[in-house]
């Protein structure tokens, strides 16, 4: 059986898509609040390198916006990911961990491919 864990925040409407698909399916997974829970350093380790931190870091966000332009200037995976560790809500969302693959935002066709599930 995979092991399946979700990251993400509640209030995201592509968490909520990806939830709804995982629950109709009876999909067990691990739930894990980014925003209440932070993000394991380990993980986000991980995630930056592969898929890569441009992948993970979600330029779109509000905090993105508020962040001063200096703190986004002249990024490398370094202060990228240290930003994210400060704050999880520039991560590209959700995020989800099934076995060793990783799939960032959610893509039905992946989440199949990835679950196994025709449905």
């Amino acid at each position: 059986m995979t092991e399946v864990t979700l990251y993400g925040i509640r209030t995201c409407d592509s968490v909520r898509r990806a939830r709804r698909w995982l629950d109709a399916r009876g999909i067990g997974y691990r739930w894990h609040d980014l925003r209440e829970d932070g993000v394991p350093d380990e993980r986000l380790r991980a995630w930056c390198e592969a898929p890569g931190w441009e992948r993970i870091l979600n330029r779109r966000s509000t905090t993105w916006r508020q962040l001063p332009p200096a703190a986004r200037a002249d990024l490398d995976p370094g202060r990228a990911r240290a930003l994210m560790a400060a704050h999880p809500t520039l991560i590209r969302r959700p995020v989800l961990e099934a076995d060793a693959q990783v799939l960032v935002g959610f893509d039905e066709q992946a989440y199949r491919q990835v679950l196994g599930t025709q449905r």
